[in-house]
């Protein structure tokens, strides 16, 4: 914790720059509006929303305290960013109903209940137009097998957290992704045995 309502993420330093260069190459030049899902203590938002041009950058957390904490960055940074949003991805109701340019979830789907990540594409199958990216980033199981050692003792932990939890096998996030309209994944390998994953609408 800082001393005051900002929240820190070790993970952020050392996942951030690798992300927002995927994002640089994934995401349209022509701008728009990026929704990011779970944002967390909102370190991802202040560090890219400035390095990318063109795109107001949309945070949102189930957590108040979260929330508190994006809207202590944002003001730390001097950035202006709009208030975040609050959303349980696993409530459809707590969705806006505005359309985006791109989705982005960082480090949520393995630590939620499946009904989250369901609800993740959900909303996405009906909030993105044809062609924009829904982009996930975080560690997966490929073929039913975690990619390293320090990924299947990561999922332990978190199963042993919530049985509800767990790192997902891209196949099954894949085949959800294609029940709600979106194509096949591009995968970008991440450091720290971690994938960007893009979905894009059909």
């Amino acid at each position: 914790m800082m001393d005051d309502a900002r929240r820190h993420a070790p993970a952020t330093q050392r996942n951030r720059e690798p992300i927002l260069a995927v994002l640089r190459q994934e995401l349209p030049a022509t701008g728009g509006c990026l929704l990011e899902v779970a944002s967390g203590s909102g370190e991802h938002a202040v560090f890219m929303a400035p390095r990318l041009p063109g795109w107001v950058w949309q945070t949102s957390d189930a957590d108040a305290n979260a929330r508190a904490s994006i809207q202590a960055w944002a003001a730390a940074e001097g950035l202006d960013l709009p208030a975040p949003l609050a959303i349980d991805a696993q409530d459809m109701a707590a969705w806006p109903t505005a359309p985006f340019q791109a989705l982005l979830c960082i480090n949520m789907i393995h630590i939620a209940p499946w009904a989250a990540g369901i609800g993740l594409f959900t909303a996405a199958g009906r909030l993105l137009p044809a062609g924009a990216p829904l982009i996930l980033y975080g560690p997966y199981k490929r073929d039913g097998r975690h990619t390293a050692d320090s990924n299947a003792a990561f999922d332990a932990d978190l199963q042993a957290r919530d049985p509800r939890w767990g790192v997902r096998d891209l196949g099954d996030v894949a085949a959800l992704a294609t029940t709600h309209g979106f194509g096949p994944p591009i995968v970008h390998e991440m450091p720290a045995n971690n994938l960007t994953v893009i979905f894009r609408k059909l």
